[in-house]
């Protein structure tokens, strides 16, 4: 996550950090389910309305990274040098998210997570979304000219990678054969190189 830079920024960035921190001490400690949005202010010190500036949802607590990881991911695509290939950057930016997701410690927040129809149902509607902003960007980038199905499909298998690959026995051996793939499959859309 990139550092704020005034004052001001910071402020909000480590009251942030603090809520989503509360929430997901609560969440393990008690359950998903059996902790609600005033429990989470009451142990983060700050209003209900403060935490909802911060956090549209309860689910979106859970998933606090979520704009970040997004933002990582059109980077990887819009940040790139002019005729750079493209998806070897979105693969080092899946690997950097399924080594997160499968850090020491994150085992008992995924298992919160699948257990949970809610959470479940929100991190599908954020894989869906990081998928459109990341085919938009695809799409958006003149080195590339692909097809809109071509540009969505992709992102897709993009998107859908990290979680093929967090659950794997050997996650990072996993991302690599799936790039092999998604890097096949692009090769095959057109004149394009990735």
């Amino acid at each position: 996550m990139t550092v704020p830079s005034g004052r001001r920024e910071r402020k909000k960035a480590a009251t942030r950090q603090k809520i989503a921190d509360a929430a997901l001490r609560l969440f393990l400690e008690r359950g998903y389910d059996a902790v609600g949005i005033r429990d989470v202010a009451a142990e983060a010190d700050v209003a209900v309305t403060t935490l909802f500036s911060h956090f549209a949802s309860k689910e979106a607590l859970v998933f606090e990274q979520d704009d970040n990881f997004e933002q990582r991911l059109t980077q990887a695509v819009t940040g790139r040098a002019p005729h750079e290939p493209f998806l070897p950057e979105l693969r080092r930016e899946i690997q950097a998210l399924v080594r997160h997701c499968t850090a020491d410690g994150a085992a008992p927040i995924w298992r919160m997570i699948d257990e949970s129809p809610a959470l479940r149902e929100y991190e599908e509607s954020m894989r869906l979304r990081h998928a459109e902003s990341l085919a938009m960007a695809i799409a958006a980038d003149p080195d590339l000219s692909q097809t809109t199905t071509a540009c969505r499909t992709i992102a897709r298998f993009v998107i859908d990678a990290y979680s093929v690959a967090r659950e794997a026995a050997d996650p990072e051996a996993a991302v690599d054969e799936i790039f092999r793939m998604i890097e096949a499959a692009w090769e095959a859309t057109g004149p394009s190189k990735p």
